[in-house]
């Protein structure tokens, strides 16, 4: 977002609500990437600077990102990284490993090889944020994957319950890639291990998909303290 960006003329350049969904795109991509940590405030004065933007647009985004839950208010402490405790984590991905078990076991092999379509363009995407170290839009284009792969089943209220814990999963997802990037896998490994998943739901070979679901890995980051989704605001109550 540019400076030049700010103050122009709504029938020249960007309108409010556009500076607004744009600064809670960027926020939403630090806060996935790790560049802002669970439970670190976000403070007004370095994001208005950062973003280039005045402070009524970036409330709003704020307020936004609270809707989606990667946001919290304090009421007189301000705003603050989403945290999610032990039990959030637990009860989120034994939530996900269900809903996926349960659209791979519906539908491999998949009736329609357009259902994948989508999650073909996921994983270009995924490549294409890899390529470029883009670790935010990573975590979003690997959520829309796993997401396209739960609607395989062609179930709507399995559809509908995943959807509901996406801001949720989002987060676990990002501490997740920050996990095995320091330990495990480079970025474009992290995909590659996506792509083949989808190539053995291609396969229609659903034992071997479901098998490989098991050992996916998105309990990463629990081995790591560092990398707790826990409140890091020593001052937090």
């Amino acid at each position: 977002m540019r400076r030049s960006d700010v103050g122009r003329d709504p029938g020249v350049g960007l309108e409010a609500p556009s500076l607004v969904v744009l600064a809670a795109d960027a926020i939403r991509k630090k806060i996935l990437a790790g560049e802002l940590q669970p439970g670190e405030r976000l403070i007004e004065e370095r994001l208005t600077e950062d973003l280039a933007i005045s402070r009524p647009p970036l409330r709003e985004a704020l307020r936004v990102l609270e809707t989606e839950g990667l946001v919290s208010t304090r009421p007189r402490r301000g705003a603050f990284v989403a945290t999610l405790d032990e039990e959030d984590v637990f009860e989120i991905l034994t939530l996900r490993s269900t809903f996926e078990r349960m659209a791979f076991e519906l539908g491999i092999p998949v009736a329609d090889d357009a259902l994948l379509d989508p999650a073909r363009r996921a994983l270009d995407e995924m490549e294409r944020c890899a390529d470029a170290e883009d670790r935010g839009a990573l975590v979003q284009a690997g959520y829309l994957f796993h997401s396209a792969l739960i609607r395989i089943a062609r179930h709507r209220r399995l559809e509908e319950l995943y959807a509901s814990v996406q801001q949720q999963l989002l987060l676990c997802m990002s501490r997740n890639l920050i996990a095995r990037e320091r330990y495990y896998e480079d970025l474009h490994e992290h995909v590659g291990r996506h792509r083949h998943l989808l190539r053995l739901v291609e396969s229609g070979d659903k034992e071997a998909a479901l098998a490989e679901l098991a050992v996916h890995g998105e309990r990463s980051f629990e081995k790591e303290p560092s990398l707790s989704l826990t409140d890091s605001d020593p001052t937090a109550g």
